[in-house]
């Protein structure tokens, strides 16, 4: 079972949801940072802009963002943040944040079905 939970950043933090990380790259609008109540921002495990811009403009092409990302957390721009998050990971649960309004398709879904398959 994963000890990872994806949640958007406006809803109120809960005390089950351990280490609470923003995965976007921009702050999320109308919110600051003690109400986020986040622990660590990893701007640097999200899509690139192009990607993110790309998947935005087009959201149906959710498959194509997904294999897309998957490709950039492989790449050797996120290693770092990857073995952050996995470390974190492995002391207890996590939550990822974002701030997108699709709850089904957004890059913190992605980002977790990745850490599900690679670890």
């Amino acid at each position: 079972m994963s000890n990872i939970t994806v949640k958007r950043i406006y809803a109120s933090s809960e005390p089950g949801d351990g280490t609470r990380v923003l995965v976007d790259r921009l702050w999320p609008r109308g919110i600051s940072k003690a109400k986020a109540n986040i622990d660590l921002w990893l701007k640097d495990i999200s899509p690139s802009d192009d990607l993110r811009k790309r998947f935005h403009a087009k959201p149906e092409s959710w498959d194509a963002f997904r294999s897309a990302y998957a490709e950039e957390l492989q790449g050797e721009a996120t290693q770092a943040a990857a073995a952050e998050l996995r470390a974190l990971l492995r002391k207890g649960p996590v939550t990822l944040l974002y701030a997108a309004k699709d709850e089904r398709y957004n890059n913190a879904v992605a980002l977790k079905e990745w850490l599900d398959r690679h670890g």
